[in-house]
């Protein structure tokens, strides 16, 4: 267990030196290029054309998972698979658009194809790609180089190291492309409406309780009908409002050490009476995990949601612990 714990262990090095020979090129030699290529990229977006990538077998899926961080990202992106593009998929590319080709040798037949129609198409041809002299590298606008000492394959024939830095060439491309085009965790949120990262972006205005199903009384309700709002709206707490303006909250907690406090002379308080007048208000832009925090921080359940997440401005809806944790 031991021999194969250390050999996993020495392959994994041999793809994280190439990463530290790829990261010493883009603080040296590359760096220029690199920088030409985000902004170019970024600029490309701007215009509304797109980065296209493109590559064969291994580096075809390299090239796949770097279009969609691409897109995800806020760059308009997609994959064309070579052999696809010459019946008929050529005409995914736009005059305008870039292609980003992704071959370790340079010299990917499928590829090589492509070449003499891009000029007609008005493309921008960028590699990434190991070999500087190769027929890919020739033809291309820019060329990033990928070259690695060795691959983590015992006999240097399966893709490993090599791909490695493809990869994460790509994913600094892409945020670093995304940076210039000042993409925010909204924009990300909005590509991202599933799954886990959904749940995390998900604004406090997505998850609120509003209009009618906000919980509110008027200044001076009685006892009775303070308790029949809070449950029938059951959140565990009503706001108090004038004109649409928060005044206050009360929550059964408050309820419940104010029938301990004063017994049955309870019943005899109004709303503005015993409200708290300083609520914990949150906008209604706020990502839902920040409310999260706050309500954690406070050891509060609920937070009335406004524009602006100050009390002064109207009531736009009420999150509660439950809406987030579901």
């Amino acid at each position: 267990m031991n021999d194969t714990s250390n050999s996993a262990a020495s392959l994994i090095r041999i793809e994280a030196e190439a990463l530290e020979h790829l990261a010493q090129r883009l603080e040296g030699p590359q760096r220029e290029t690199f920088e030409r290529v985000a902004t170019l990229l970024a600029a490309t977006a701007q215009s509304n054309h797109r980065t296209i990538l493109t590559g064969v077998g291994k580096s075809g899926l390299i090239a796949r998972k770097i279009a969609a961080t691409l897109l995800s990202t806020g760059t308009p992106s997609a994959f064309l698979h070579p052999t696809e593009a010459l019946h008929g998929d050529l005409g995914l590319l736009t005059p305008g658009d870039i292609l980003l080709a992704l071959s370790y040798s340079g010299e990917s037949e499928e590829l090589l194809r492509l070449l003499p129609v891009l000029p007609r198409l008005g493309i921008t041809l960028i590699s990434f790609t190991g070999c500087a002299d190769s027929t890919l590298a020739k033809a291309s606008a820019h060329i990033l180089d990928i070259s690695v000492d060795r691959e983590a394959c015992n006999h240097q024939l399966a893709p490993t190291a090599s791909t490695t830095a493809m990869l994460a060439l790509g994913d600094a491309l892409a945020i670093d492309v995304s940076r210039r085009l000042n993409f925010q965790p909204q924009h990300f949120a909005e590509l991202h409406p599933g799954g886990q990262l959904g749940k995390r972006l998900a604004t406090v205005q997505q998850l609120m309780h509003a209009a009618d199903a906000v919980p509110a009384v008027a200044p001076t309700a009685t006892m009775p009908e303070i308790i029949h709002e809070i449950s029938a709206k059951r959140l565990g707490m009503t706001t108090v409002q004038s004109s649409a303006k928060l005044l206050g909250i009360l929550s059964d907690g408050d309820l419940r050490r104010l029938f301990e406090r004063d017994g049955p002379a309870a019943f005899h308080h109004h709303a503005e009476a015993v409200m708290n007048p300083t609520p914990r208000t949150i906008a209604a832009q706020t990502f839902a995990s920040e409310a999260l925090t706050l309500m954690e921080h406070h050891k509060i359940t609920a937070l009335v949601v406004t524009e602006d997440g100050t009390p002064t401005t109207p009531v736009l809806g009420v999150l509660h612990l439950h809406d987030i944790l579901s």
